[in-house]
């Protein structure tokens, strides 16, 4: 019987499944942490075919679940989902959950040619379907992780750029709000330098709505153009406005003079 087999060389099969993962790129997990793969397993698909081998053998299916693929509950599908989550923290590929379980369906055939083993047809069936359904729910849950992780990190990095957005939004306002009630509060032209930096302000408020919009857009075509643009005129612009917000608190600003041959090269995407 196939059952008594798996069970006197148990040993043999998890050393041959380990020799051959050891053929292939270390993977750096201890026994505990892949307990749920191939000894796991193992124990499962001796303990469904022993049921299979009594009066009530439909039984089974509690332990390995049904034929042709059907959602079902088992004991097979929980600890092969289990597998499958470890091997995804663990940084390895769907290929690795795959060959987990093909490795000991090769070791079982390999042994039982080997020891001239002769097994029944249904029990080939058994060992299929117990193969098949812990390799289909341990490839579902490690792509569910892995697509809830990669969402997790893009709705990250989404917020990351928002929050950027939202500050440079509120960095562009606050000067305009601030050159508009020096304006005001001195009477003063919107020809002159507090006029052109309300100007800029209005512009950079402009152009940050622009790009946003286009980023919803396909990327496709964008080009990246490198441009230069000079330190001094920088440190000028901000701190005419760092000196209207220190102005409106009542403090007095000093800003030490830049070196007009710096300049700073940048890469603009459109």
């Amino acid at each position: 019987m196939m059952h008594d087999f798996l069970a006197n060389n148990r040993g043999d099969l998890i050393e041959r499944c380990r020799a051959k993962v050891a053929t292939r790129p270390a993977r750096g997990a201890t026994p505990q942490q892949l307990h749920n793969g191939v000894p796991l397993f193992l124990e499962q698909l001796i303990k469904t075919l022993r049921i299979e081998q009594t009066r009530e053998p439909w039984d089974s299916r509690a332990v390995s679940g049904p034929a042709g693929g059907g959602t079902s509950l088992s004991e097979i599908g929980t600890s092969a989902a289990q597998h499958g989550r470890e091997l995804l923290k663990l940084g390895f590929s769907v290929d690795q959950v795959v060959h987990d379980y093909g490795d000991l369906c090769q070791a079982i055939t390999d042994l039982a040619h080997e020891r001239d083993a002769p097994f029944q047809v249904g029990e080939f069936r058994t060992l299929n379907r117990c193969l098949d359904n812990a390799i289909a729910d341990a490839v579902t849950e490690f792509s569910y992780q892995r697509d809830h992780a990669a969402a997790d990190k893009q709705a990250l990095a989404a917020n990351e750029q928002a929050g950027f957005f939202a500050h440079e939004l509120r960095n562009a306002l606050g000067t305009a709000v601030l050159a508009f009630t020096a304006a005001k509060a001195g009477n003063l032209s919107l020809s002159g330098a507090t006029g052109s930096m309300l100007e800029r302000s209005l512009t950079a408020l402009a152009d940050l709505i622009d790009n946003s919009l286009a980023g919803v857009r396909a990327t496709a075509g964008r080009s990246a153009r490198s441009e230069l643009f000079s330190v001094a005129d920088f440190i000028a612009e901000v701190k005419y406005a760092a000196a209207l917000a220190a102005q409106v608190r009542g403090c007095r600003l000093a800003v030490s003079p830049v070196d007009t041959d710096l300049a700073i090269n940048w890469l603009r995407v459109f």
